[in-house]
């Protein structure tokens, strides 16, 4: 799969209003992630990865597993805003909160910054959080987030100077000419984790909140054939010929 897409559709629904703070749209390149992920305060242990194929073995085979994340960057289309309406219309707002909360799950609130959000939920949740550094500014978001609401969550970020710096550095590196902050991008992304408890995850900022796509067994990771049809693979059917796709995942480090 390609990774020059660039983040976030920003439009009527669930996205932020054009008051809101707006980030430079992210790149979805893997070098650029990693290193924001790192500056952050991700261990070097982990990096993000291209995957450049949903349905080959052959090229699953390149990313080390188990793949502790995966990363859909998708569009947002008719079809798609479709099935989210109808399938959010079944939900309540999400309230969860606290240290027994089984994903720490953010709101987005901040235009364009959907790449970031993916890369948030990729860390701060199944096995990539042990990989945290203590005392790093991520470690200090997970800290200060777990015990609030998705909307003082939202807050939290909106005045986070590290998150912003950071993010700053990273979208402007892109191989690809990066568009304005205020622009409105018809890609958004989205993150597959596997929690300890085997249930696998999709958490996404435009939600209504976390939704659990399934439980996957002790040796499927978020690239096992189950994990994808479960989550990736069914964005992929909606669309039919549309090619607007790329997908990274987060996974032990080649170095």
């Amino acid at each position: 799969m390609a990774t020059t897409s660039i983040d976030t559709h920003s439009g009527s629904g669930p996205d932020p209003s054009a008051s809101q703070p707006a980030f430079i749209p992210l790149e979805a390149n893997p070098e650029l992630m990693t290193t924001l992920l790192h500056t952050l305060g991700l261990s070097p242990a982990l990096q993000i990865h291209d995957v450049y194929s949903l349905t080959d073995p052959d090229m699953l085979a390149f990313v080390p597993r188990p793949a502790l994340a995966l990363l859909l960057v998708f569009p947002v289309s008719a079809a798609y805003e479709s099935h989210r309406l109808a399938e959010d219309s079944l939900a309540a707002p999400y309230q969860g909160k606290g240290p027994d909360e089984p994903v720490l799950w953010f709101r987005q609130t901040i235009r364009n910054a959907c790449g970031l959000m993916g890369l948030l939920h990729a860390a701060a949740n199944g096995p990539a959080r042990a990989f945290v550094e203590e005392g790093s500014d991520l470690d200090r978001i997970i800290q200060d987030a777990t015990p609030l609401g998705p909307e003082d969550r939202a807050r939290l970020l909106e005045r986070e100077k590290s998150l912003a710096k950071a993010h700053q550095a990273a979208a402007e590196k892109g191989d690809t000419a990066a568009p304005d902050a205020a622009d409105d991008v018809e890609l958004h992304y989205v993150c597959f984790v596997k929690t300890e408890d085997g249930r696998l995850w999709e958490l996404d900022g435009r939600r209504k909140g976390p939704l659990e796509r399934g439980t996957l067994s002790d040796s499927e990771d978020v690239l096992s054939q189950k994990a994808l049809m479960l989550g990736p693979l069914k964005f992929l059917e909606r669309e039919g010929a549309d090619l607007r796709f790329s997908c990274v995942a987060l996974a032990s480090s080649l170095e």
